[in-house]
């Protein structure tokens, strides 16, 4: 009986260890869970906002010659306190210089969005970072885990979004769209309408826009970004979704960008790096 007793006993003893071990090896794979949180629910859409100006700070497509181009997208979103950098190029060298050529100071930049994973769109955060580790960077909860443990190790804030997210006040993002590439597009509520400001669409530039127009049941007022290659129709197709005004750059090809300015007139703005617009 002694023997049996004592058997027992060794038997929870090595149970308890080995959930103990578990447990352990769970809170590691967590890697600093202090640093990363999981995106808020929207919940109630706050008020809209005015007085946003979006300056288009990286791009394969020229506009302004006093920027340098490189191919990749990233813009700037001022409103309110706030600074927003969607998407951060190719690479930092040219980023941080053309900041500083558009007059924004890199440590004002409180918020960095990440659309996808492709090094055309993030390839100059970790640079952008060591130069300001003081923001919040909101990346698709699908990217890497290798890549949010380097966001960490710079000092930034890793927040990931799978679902439609408030950022900030007047500020959303879509939530994760598309299957293959998993891609977030950004969604300002503004006084005159939404604007969508995407970087490489590829879960489809109209599926973006409804989705922003689901979300919300307002009109679009303003989309710009990469529209990926779409075929010419998408310029009839925005307008039949109801779009006002189209500023297409980086991934959206010469034949589509000829529709959609025939298309649109003066309610299409040319748009590329240096470019700022004034919502």
């Amino acid at each position: 009986m002694f023997i049996k007793a004592r058997s027992m006993r060794t038997a929870v003893l090595s149970l308890i260890l080995l959930i103990a071990l578990l447990i352990l090896i769970l809170g590691m794979l967590r890697w600093g869970k202090q640093h990363v949180r999981k995106s808020i629910e929207m919940g109630v859409i706050g008020r809209n906002v005015s007085n946003i100006t979006i300056v288009d700070v990286y791009d394969n497509v020229g506009f302004d010659p006093k920027f340098r181009i490189g191919f990749g997208f990233g813009c700037v979103v001022k409103l309110g306190n706030n600074t927003i950098l969607f998407d951060t190029g190719g690479d930092s060298q040219t980023l941080l210089e053309n900041l500083k050529v558009a007059g924004i100071k890199v440590e004002d930049i409180n918020i960095v969005v990440l659309s996808h994973i492709h090094g055309d769109h993030t390839g100059g955060l970790l640079g952008f970072l060591e130069k300001n580790p003081n923001v919040k960077v909101f990346i698709p909860k699908s990217f890497p885990q290798s890549f949010k443990e380097e966001i960490v190790s710079k000092g930034a804030e890793v927040i990931e979004v799978s679902e439609q997210t408030k950022i900030v006040e007047g500020v959303y993002s879509t939530g994760e769209l598309g299957t293959l590439i998993k891609e977030q597009s950004l969604i300002l509520d503004s006084t005159k309408g939404l604007v969508v400001i995407t970087g490489c669409a590829h879960p489809g530039i109209l599926n973006i826009v409804r989705r922003a127009k689901d979300l919300f049941n307002k009109e679009v007022y303003l989309v710009m970004g990469g529209f990926h290659y779409p075929p010419t129709t998408v310029a009839k197709e925005l307008k039949k979704l109801g779009v006002k005004k189209v500023a297409p750059s980086h991934c959206t090809g010469e034949e589509a960008m000829k529709a959609l300015e025939e298309e649109y007139q003066e309610d299409f703005i040319r748009s590329g790096v240096g470019k700022v617009i004034e919502v």
